[in-house]
This record gives C-alpha cells, structure tokens and sequence, in this order.
C-alpha cells in the first residue's frame, strides 16, 4: 500500500506558502482597490472640469455678444457724429454759396 499522507514539515512549509501567497495576493487586491479609487475620483474631476469648461465657454459667447454690441454702438455714435460733421460742413458751404450769389 502507497504512503499517501504529507508529513507534518511538509504541511507546515505548504501552509507557510499558502499564507505568504494569500498575503500578496491581498496586498495586490489593496493595491487594485486604491487604484480603482483613484480612477473614479480622476473621473468626477474631469467632470466637474467639462462642466466648468461649458459654463466658460457660454460665459465667453456672452461677453461676445456683448462686446460686439457695444463696439457697434461706438461705430454707429462715430458714424452719426460724421453725418453731423458732413451735414453742417454741406449746410455752411451752401450758405456762403448763396451768400456770395445774394440771395
């Protein structure tokens, strides 16, 4: 009949392995574990960044709009001033004309 049974040194060395094997792999898992972490938290941040990143950007378009009326309003002041300019030039010169003329 085969002798089938460990010895007891053999027992002890294959637990002894079998722990600083369970060791390692529950050091990865920790490991594993706090990177997921670290991945979900990067995930939120980058959608608080893409939010933010939105808001500026409709914040800009905005401004935009706003700076453009308000550069239009300068051109149509300084265009309506230039017509008053041109209009009392014209009005003098065409009075001196008729002045000259006598009328």
């Amino acid at each position: 009949m085969e002798n089938n049974y460990v010895g007891r040194e053999e027992h002890k060395e294959f637990c002894r392995r079998m722990e600083d094997e369970h060791v390692r792999q529950n050091r990865r898992i920790a490991l594993l574990e706090e990177t997921t972490r670290q991945i979900g938290e990067i995930a939120i941040s980058v959608e608080k960044m893409a939010v933010s990143l939105q808001s500026m950007v409709k914040e800009q378009e905005q401004q935009g709009l706003r700076l453009e009326a308000l550069e239009s309003r300068d051109g149509e002041m300084w265009r309506k001033i230039t017509g008053y300019i041109a209009t009392a030039v014209a009005g003098i010169v065409i009075g001196y004309i008729f002045k000259q003329i006598g009328m």
